[in-house]
């Protein structure tokens, strides 16, 4: 697998995937509205179902404090999928089951039932009006990281060419709480 640091690929730099090829895609899901357990349980469960997905692991869940305007603390966390689907393709799922869970866009980094977000879609390095890859902002995030990190601490994030472990060390990861009373 080409996600870890030892790797001698270099990043690719397109949106084409091959209907045969599995590719690794690490997705962060966060909740703060409504039953915020719950809807992330059945979100992953959401994802499982989509053909041309497989889930390959899960972080546990985290809580976190809100960034932006004034609103309840997050659940956190992150999963590891194999994708056979073009990044746009994953992207509408995402969205679909954003909008399935009630997600309405009112304001930025505003409250939510649901976010999820593409972090990372193999060694891919894509930037075009509706999608940037890697996430543009997981490497300033403890909330991202920190389950990222539980789970793939090895995978290189390609801009930086620094292991998800390596970048979590940057981030003030103090209002990230592992959830141990659920």
């Amino acid at each position: 697998m080409k996600i870890f640091a030892n790797s001698k690929l270099q990043p690719r730099t397109t949106n084409d995937a091959s209907q045969d090829e599995w590719k690794p895609v690490a997705v962060a899901l966060g909740s703060n509205i409504g039953d915020s357990y719950t809807i992330l349980e059945k979100a992953i469960k959401n994802l499982a179902q989509i053909p041309g997905i497989i889930l390959e692991t899960r972080s546990n869940w985290y809580k976190t404090k809100a960034i932006g305007p004034p609103q309840p603390d997050y659940l956190n966390g992150c999963v590891i999928m194999q994708v056979n689907m073009t990044p746009d393709l994953l992207l509408a799922s995402l969205l679909e089951i954003e909008n399935k869970f009630g997600r309405i866009r009112k304001e930025r980094w505003g409250p939510r039932t649901l976010d999820l977000d593409l972090l990372l879609y193999d060694d891919l390095i894509l930037h075009t009006s509706n999608l940037q890859i890697p996430h543009p902002r997981m490497r300033e995030r403890a909330f991202v990281l920190v389950p990222l990190a539980e789970i793939a601490p090895n995978w290189v994030e390609p801009v930086t060419g620094r292991s998800i472990q390596e970048l979590a060390k940057d981030v003030d990861c103090s209002e990230v709480h592992l959830l141990t009373n659920i």
